[in-house]
């Protein structure tokens, strides 16, 4: 009899322990964030997450923004994407079209998920592929010590911010007031120093229905004029047609550019680079006269779901962590973001004068960026920089510029 008992509760254990293992999930979270934030303190939240829900391990994929991206594609395609990603809104079109997203729509009806807290949602079709969790707006960063030495102040209108460009440019040592990117291979230079001057300003690159309005935008017109205004006085950093971002922000650190429109995720690497650069933000400049809110560009993390994952539920369990009040707060301190909760409060906010200063542009202004859920909005952005390189150099006038792009833009949204 003590042998059968034996037996039999060895049985009970066996089963039991499969059980268990039966209702353990891994996910893997694919995401270029890890890297960006200080070691261990991404593990420490998604511990958290695994303690409070027994049974779901999350397993990171990390690396680099660019590989990233092309690794999501790349496994988009073959179908073997992660089973939560990290998403920028650039990709999330192409993404869409492939079907490789799970509508979040779905996931949080399922969930009986109260969505009111979310600062935005991206959606295609009147369904939510994208949920951004972490924003960085890009103001612009002033060398304050050079500024004082040409006795300015940090500049609120185009006209102010093009005077301190001049007389911040030093040719003979190699100093110039601004630098703006446009690399063609790497073309978001168009986003976040190009368009973002127009949207400053309450402008659009698109009509009332979210088609392209380039040829006969008046307002885009008096951007892309004063744009190049910056290039005919000799003040915008040599090399900008293949200048890349971080070759921007690498201008600035070294005190060679004096002004850069820049993301808030670079605040930790500048002071790091060079811990005595004394240097503030300001709102990005708004053309003369306008006086209304001011939009801010602004990227996001953005984080979805694959459309093949097993585990759709407890990939919901993740998101719904990292976008509630507590997970996001903690999530935006160490990644000195502005939260995708509106409820959210990241600490650096009262801890930082520079991150005081830009949480009052973010309250005062809104966020804007056009490329967000278009379709192959890197494209976009290169069919508008390569004639936008002409018209620089002279070759075209702004018109016959806004018209090719025009052309371009629409057989892309077709």
């Amino acid at each position: 009899m003590k042998r059968y008992l034996l037996a039999v509760l060895m049985i009970l254990l066996l089963v039991a322990a499969g059980a268990a293992s039966a209702e353990d999930v891994t996910l893997e979270f694919q995401q270029w964030w890890e890297p960006e934030l200080p070691e261990g303190s991404f593990r420490a939240i998604l511990d958290e997450f695994e303690a409070a829900n027994p049974g779901i391990k999350v397993e990171t994929i990390s690396g680099p923004y660019l590989t990233t991206k092309d690794q999501i594609i790349a496994s988009a395609a073959t179908g073997t994407m992660a089973d939560v990603v990290g998403l920028d809104g650039a990709w999330v079109n192409v993404l869409w079209k492939q079907g490789a997203l799970a509508s979040l729509s779905q996931a949080m009806m399922d969930a009986d998920y109260d969505d009111s807290e979310l600062a935005a949602q991206i959606r295609l079709a009147g369904q939510t592929y994208m949920i951004p969790i972490a924003n960085f707006i890009y103001p612009v960063f002033v060398n304050l010590d050079m500024l004082a030495e040409a006795g300015i102040e940090p500049p609120t209108t185009r006209a102010e911010f093009a005077a301190a460009a001049i007389a911040l440019t030093d040719p003979d040592n190699n100093v110039y007031g601004w630098a703006q990117p446009l690399s063609l291979e790497q073309p978001n230079g168009i986003q976040n120093d190009t368009m973002s001057w127009l949207w400053a300003s309450g402008g659009s690159m698109l009509d009332e229905m979210g088609q392209p309005h380039l040829a006969g935008n008046e307002a885009l017109s008096d951007t892309l004029e004063f744009l190049k205004s910056l290039h005919d006085a000799g003040v915008v950093a040599p090399g900008s047609f293949s200048m890349k971002e971080n070759e921007k922000v690498e201008e600035f650190v070294n005190e060679r550019v004096a002004m850069i429109v820049n993301t808030l995720a670079h605040f930790t690497l500048i002071r790091e680079r060079n811990p005595d650069l004394n240097f503030d933000i300001t709102a990005l400049p708004a053309a003369e006269g306008y006086d209304g809110p001011r939009g801010l560009p602004y990227a996001s993390w953005g984080i979805g779901i694959s459309s093949n994952t097993e585990h759709q539920a407890e990939a919901w369990k993740l998101i719904d962590f990292l976008t509630s009040v507590e997970g996001n707060s903690k999530l935006t301190s160490i990644a000195n973001a502005f939260p995708g909760n509106v409820n959210a409060t990241p600490d650096f906010i009262t801890t930082d004068p520079l991150f005081e200063t830009a949480f009052e542009i973010f309250q005062e202004g809104y966020l804007a960026n056009e490329f967000t859920g278009l379709p192959a909005a890197e494209e976009l952005m290169r069919q508008m920089a390569e004639p936008f390189q002409f018209y620089l150099e002279g070759d075209i006038e702004v018109d016959e510029l806004l018209e090719l792009a025009q052309a371009e833009w629409e057989d892309i949204f077709e």
